[in-house]
């Protein structure tokens, strides 16, 4: 029996969603400023498109329905990706490990690279998934609040852990059991996202910074702390630093976290909160420490010696996106073992020497020692024992707690 969720977006998930696009993750391109959650600029349709979730979407209890695969029949995938998300060759044109995958299973891939950031992407796909019709598309990656929108709403396959052997046994921990898909369900990690501290060590004069509380109670850096106006990750870390547990805490232990910020901005510890221009800042010793995306860290470091980066003991934020196959993909089969290739650690080291993001491939390490040993060193791109440990991720919400905290955040950062 179908059943109806309006999801409507609030006033407050809207704009946080704005910031998110035009100024926080969703503004970093995929190289030249390695991102977190989506790229490209907020679109007037993509918005309204995801607020249009009012319009009630049937949601189909136990996943989506299974649409007739044709697998057998047809040799192909349609996949859709952000752009500068995969491999290529030194023509810039050909795609060395998705060519590698036809000439192994004779399996054709149309890769387009058409997915520009999250609500734009959902915009295009939305009505189809909610008519209950193909979208074209066999997989799709997404960053993990949509994957948990469109899972919550049914319109995410079941994947077939029989033809995922690879994905199953490689698939680090930290990655293995997200509340908005138990047991990965229906999605396997594309990539991982992680929040640091990363600290200019010149305009620190030598100082490591490795906490929350020594960005918001050292003297010595008043003025010129930075946190993220991404929510989940500056009310994250702080929960983090406060001994709370990101996956289970409580509307008062939030209410904490944003009055411990609020003392930063109140006593001017805190210079702002920023989206992806942090960078320059920090870049410049204008912030001399800051929450920051790894993968920001990756490629300031490659530019500026003075960049560091710590893993703070409390811990630190984690997300990733990710590959799922809409419902009624004609080709699950056939995509499922394109998932399953990627968690190869020979073929996910070769795309992790490309892209440099969090590789959530067990092995890989190795694999990619022989590409880079740099990279295989590198705790951001492959994440050591002791740094996995330290891996939380924020909680699912409720859509009522959702508006509620957005809300809250908002004002804190006076958007």
């Amino acid at each position: 029996m179908e059943q109806f969720e309006p999801d409507r977006l609030s006033a407050a998930q809207t704009a946080a969603m704005r910031r998110s696009l035009t100024s926080g993750r969703g503004a970093l391109t995929r190289r030249s400023l390695l991102r977190a959650s989506g790229v490209g600029a907020l679109t007037l349709g993509g918005l309204s498109a995801l607020t249009a979730c009012g319009i009630p979407p049937a949601k189909r209890e136990g996943g989506a329905v299974a649409s007739d695969d044709h697998s057998d029949q047809e040799k192909e995938i349609d996949f859709s990706n952000w752009t500068e998300y995969m491999d290529t060759g030194d023509d810039e044109k050909s795609r060395p490990t998705l060519d590698e995958f036809t000439k192994r299973t004779g399996i054709q891939v149309k890769y387009t690279e058409d997915i520009n950031d999250n609500v734009e992407f959902f915009g295009k796909i939305r009505p189809q998934l909610a008519a209950g019709q193909e979208t074209g598309r066999d997989l799709i990656v997404v960053t993990d609040w949509l994957a948990a929108r469109i899972i919550r709403l049914g319109w995410a396959q079941k994947l077939d852990p029989s033809h995922l052997p690879h994905a199953y046994a490689n698939l680090i921990p930290q990655f293995r059991n997200p509340d908005w898909d138990p047991g990965r369900a229906h999605s396997y990690p594309w990539t991982g996202i992680d929040t640091v501290i990363a600290y200019n060590s010149k305009a620190t004069g030598g100082k490591k910074v490795d906490s929350v509380t020594q960005l918001l109670d050292d003297p010595s850096l008043k003025g010129r702390v930075g946190f993220l106006t991404e929510m989940r990750d500056s009310v994250g870390m702080t929960l983090l630093d406060q001994g709370k547990n990101p996956a289970a805490f409580t509307t008062a232990d939030y209410d904490a976290a944003i009055g411990r910020l609020q003392k930063g901005v109140d006593t001017k510890q805190i210079r702002r909160f920023t989206g992806n221009d942090y960078t320059a800042d920090l870049d410049k010793g204008d912030l001399a420490a800051c929450l920051a995306w790894a993968g920001d860290v990756i490629q300031l470091q490659a530019g500026n010696p003075d960049i560091k980066y710590a893993i703070p003991a409390a811990g630190y934020i984690t997300s990733s996106d990710n590959l799922l196959v809409p419902a009624r993909a004609r080709h699950k089969a056939n995509a499922e073992k394109l998932i399953d290739y990627y968690y190869e650690p020979e073929v996910a080291a070769r795309l992790a020497a490309f892209i440099s993001y969090v590789c959530p491939v067990d092995g890989v390490k190795e694999e990619l020692a022989k590409i880079d040993p740099a990279l295989a060193d590198n705790p951001l791109i492959v994440p050591d024992k002791e740094m996995a440990a330290k891996a939380h991720a924020f909680r699912s919400l409720t859509s009522e707690e959702e508006t509620a905290y957005e809300e809250k955040f908002a004002k804190l950062i006076g958007a």
